[in-house]
């Protein structure tokens, strides 16, 4: 089929290249000239593994392009709207991008078209937008509902290997034509109607979101308590009705999906006028860990004034550069409040978080370079090279009283305690050594 992707982020892109490679003749259509450049010179711009690899082989099939506009891109069987519902200042789903890319579908069609809306937005706005555009188009757009389900680092993987894959759709003729979209790929399809595709995509989102901040709550309980939330987390995630993941204690989520997914539902939830009062603690519970960390920091090293911090990790999570509402940003940030001296380093984001933390954040070219004359170091993501990192040899570049503060609960308690450092958990029973 002939596919129209509008939107150069993680999910369009992946989305572009993967239905190029299934035998798709597909235009990618993005805006900004800067990744328009990027991607025309076969790079892509952000970190994702194996997305490299599936870009190059797309466009050295012929089956892959690119357009500045919608207008420039030839006629398609499907569009598929892959661009950002950012949360504004209120919660609130910014769907200003979606609403201009579905007008101008609706203004400048002149063939049939289906319309795929891969962006998350809030259940009912697929209604309002056949309602306000599509249904004042000259020719006859039908809509669908398939959102993503991709996580970032993870999402070409995710993309050949789904859970499943949801179709929202009130008109069932076109089930088929979006089913034809994914036929070399092996996961139940789901058929339902528009807004239990848009509520789908909320729920499952703001349930893992419940499950990490709930670990949380458990690890600060295991603290009072003097148990151990790794020992509790492994025990209760044996059993299948409740699982295993995302029940990692540490700094709390981050990243583009889950704190805008959070807010945008309890937002959809109040302008209902149904209180959500779980989701709200649990968004609430997430923005506690922040301070935690500082809290814990300062009680260590007794106050932050004048400190001297290691910051290791940038990103949200490990395999991305991605820094949106990452916790070490808003950590970072906390210390320099609180007159800490920071030093940073991380393998892929340094770059991005250049852009939007303050300028006296110092970047280094190495973990080690980072814990030079640090009296405590926050490891905020959990980079297989923190893991492993020569943590004698850290010991050394560090000052009294040498703390670490293992924000992931990622590192070998004992192997630290033998290097002479002070090993600071979320939820661990460590006792924090007299300095």
């Amino acid at each position: 089929m002939r596919v129209t992707v509008v939107g150069a982020g993680y999910v369009g892109l992946v989305a572009a290249c993967g239905l190029a490679n299934s035998g798709h003749q597909v235009t990618r259509v993005e805006k900004d000239p800067a990744r328009l450049s990027c991607l025309r010179e076969g790079k892509v711009p952000f970190r994702e593994e194996g997305l490299d690899e599936l870009l190059h082989k797309a466009v050295g099939m012929g089956r892959l392009s690119f357009a500045a506009e919608l207008t420039g891109a030839p006629p398609a069987d499907i569009t598929m709207v892959a661009v950002g519902t950012p949360s504004l200042p209120s919660g609130k789903v910014d769907l200003s991008q979606v609403q201009e890319v579905v007008a101008g579908v609706a203004a400048m069609v002149t063939e049939p078209v289906l319309l795929v809306m891969k962006s998350t937005v809030p259940p009912g706005t697929g209604a309002k937008l056949q309602e306000r555009f599509l249904s004042k188009a000259r020719v006859p757009i039908r809509y669908v509902s398939n959102p993503e389900f991709l996580r970032e680092g993870r999402a070409v993987y995710d993309w050949y290997h789904p859970d499943r894959i949801v179709i929202g759709a009130d008109d069932p003729t076109v089930v088929e034509q979006v089913k034809a979209l994914y036929a070399d790929i092996e996961a139940p399809v789901i058929h339902m109607d528009v807004a239990s595709a848009e509520m789908t995509k909320y729920a499952a989102n703001a349930f893992l979101a419940t499950k990490i901040s709930f670990i949380n709550e458990i690890a600060h309980l295991c603290e009072l308590v003097g148990a151990d939330v790794l020992f509790v987390a492994n025990a209760v995630g044996l059993d299948p009705r409740i699982g295993p993941h995302f029940l990692q204690a540490g700094l709390g989520y981050g990243g583009s999906c889950f704190p805008k997914d959070t807010s945008g539902l309890d937002f959809i939830a109040s302008m209902n006028g149904h209180q959500f009062n779980l989701l709200k603690a649990v968004i609430e519970v997430n923005q506690r860990q922040r301070l935690e960390a500082a809290r814990k920091l300062a009680a260590a090293l007794g106050g932050l004034a004048d400190k001297e911090i290691a910051v290791l990790g940038l990103a949200f999570k490990p395999g991305t550069g991605d820094v949106r509402e990452a916790p070490a940003i808003d950590i970072i940030r906390l210390l320099l409040d609180e007159g800490a001296r920071v030093r940073a380093y991380d393998p892929a984001a340094m770059e991005y978080a250049r852009r939007v933390l303050p300028p006296d954040v110092t970047y280094t070219s190495t973990a080690l370079q980072a814990l030079d004359d640090a009296h405590a170091t926050v490891v905020a993501t959990e980079w297989p090279e923190f893991i492993t990192l020569d943590w004698e040899a850290a010991s050394h570049h560090m000052q009294p009283p040498r703390v670490v503060l293992d924000g992931r609960n990622c590192l070998p308690i004992e192997k630290l305690l033998a290097c002479g450092l002070v090993y600071v958990g979320i939820g661990r029973r460590v006792q924090v050594r007299e300095y």
